[in-house]
């Protein structure tokens, strides 16, 4: 597939290194000769210097012959602009990020109006993936599928964990959960887990369930279930903006530490009375001992530096029992990120790398089914995708133990009819069914894919 990519930025870089790795034909264009060279240079891929939401540096990328436009650069406006052009000049499906709240909560209105096939939020997304993990904080990392009935979560054994020494097995003769354990992480190990695989302490382990059932099941382990009632908030930039909103929407209390004080003036006007807006330097220890943080249930780390986020979190984890969220822009140190006492980890443009890669292996296929959903469970290692299954093809009627499977391969859960299974293997996929896949083959386009 020919792809355009407007922007060279932290979010245009993340989607060149993987729609490249897939197997599409790149083009990026960008203002700064710096950035389009490193990118071309370092990826294999096409550049052109000068202002996408021209018509004369479209057609020097090849818009005429492109199927996708995907614009990340800094600014809405010059997004929406570059979409509209790429529409009227190529004809190509077009996707463009759009961060202002004032403009997303319009993102319908835009789309229809402009024909755009997304309008992408990585801001907006982010704060939707916090909210979810304070809502439920004994997972790392929680990912939704069939429009919120299934739950992918993430969590580590504690030590004295009734699960150690367990085989994956046991949990359903022993413990009587409807649930699926899809993933365990051990070190730099990682494992799509059979019924043999046998549990031990501080193992970070995915399992797929009905979001009713989640908490039984964590329960029956007792693992540590404190429900997060108020949030400490550091950052008031757009994704702090859209996670006060959704906090006090949930019945939270929320306090935002922001040192700009015009910063401040703003979000005191645009966000709801049960926020309390601080203005000061979170990087002083005192202002956040000051505000509240020995008591509060959750802290949330926000800033622009990754390293300013990661010593907050630690220095939070240091005085309270409190649930820890740190954004963390650059992932080039995962293996040492990994090893600090961090509880969940949030990278905004590895959410809207996986939502456009999604909707590129559906523009990419349509044999009998349509990927719904794409998510990273371990980045680039384990990925969890949904597919809606249209037509008959070979993997219908099929009981799953009869299915030749690609190895390290997992049919996780099964919609069907508002209904949630876990599947076993006398269970065979029908049409209509939304089927979600966990797998070490990064790149599934198709539900037939998972067949040898």
């Amino acid at each position: 597939m020919n792809i355009i990519i407007v922007g060279c930025g932290k979010v245009g870089q993340a989607l060149v290194e993987q729609l490249n790795d897939e197997g599409n034909d790149i083009t990026v264009i960008d203002k700064v000769a710096e950035k389009v060279n490193d990118v071309s240079s370092r990826c294999d891929v096409m550049g052109v210097i000068g202002n996408g939401a021209t018509h004369s540096v479209q057609r020097d990328a090849g818009i005429d012959t492109a199927n996708l436009l995907i614009a990340v650069t800094g600014s809405d406006e010059l997004n929406l602009l570059c979409c509209l052009i790429a529409k009227k000049a190529g004809n190509c499906h077009t996707i463009a990020r759009v961060r202002n709240p004032e403009y997303y909560s319009e993102s319908q209105f835009l789309k229809d109006e402009l024909g755009l096939a997304m309008v992408i939020n990585p801001e907006f997304a982010a704060a939707s993936e916090i909210a979810r993990v304070l809502r439920f904080p004994s997972a790392i990392k929680i990912d939704v599928f069939g429009r919120g009935r299934v739950e992918l979560l993430k969590f580590r054994l504690p030590e004295n964990s009734p699960l150690a020494g367990c085989a994956v097995k046991e949990i359903v003769t022993k413990l009587h959960c409807d649930v699926l354990v899809c993933t365990v992480e051990r070190g730099d190990e990682v494992h799509i887990a059979n019924g043999e695989f046998v549990f031990e302490e501080k193992d970070v382990i995915s399992i797929v369930a009905a979001t009713r059932k989640a908490g039984e099941f964590f329960r029956k382990i007792k693992y540590k279930m404190n429900s997060v009632k108020d949030v400490m908030v550091v950052g008031g930039g757009e994704i702090g903006h859209y996670l006060c909103e959704q906090l006090i929407r949930s019945g939270m209390s929320v306090k935002l530490i922001e040192k700009d004080p015009a910063r401040c003036e703003t979000l005191c006007a645009t966000l709801d009375d049960g926020v309390s807006v601080i203005n000061g330097d979170a990087s002083d220890q005192n202002i956040l001992v000051e505000s509240g943080l020995e008591q509060t249930g959750a802290f949330v780390a926000l800033t622009n530096l990754d390293e300013e986020n990661i010593l907050l979190s630690l220095f939070a984890k240091s005085v309270c029992d409190c649930k820890c969220v740190t954004k963390i822009n650059r992932i080039g140190f995962d293996n040492v990120i990994s090893k600090l006492d961090l509880d969940t980890i949030i990278n905004p443009k590895s959410i809207t790398s996986d939502t456009i890669v999604r909707y590129v292996r559906a523009m990419n296929s349509s044999r009998g089914s349509n990927m719904e959903t794409l998510y990273n469970v371990i980045k680039g290692k384990v990925e969890a995708a949904e597919f809606i299954i249209k037509e008959d093809s070979p993997v219908v009627d099929v009981p799953l133990m009869e299915l030749d499977l690609k190895p390290d391969v997992l049919v996780a859960a099964i919609l069907r009819d508002k209904k949630v299974m876990i599947p076993r293997g006398h269970d065979s996929l029908q049409i209509g069914d939304a089927v979600i896949i966990v797998s070490r083959q990064i790149g599934l386009r198709n539900i037939t894919d998972i067949r040898k």
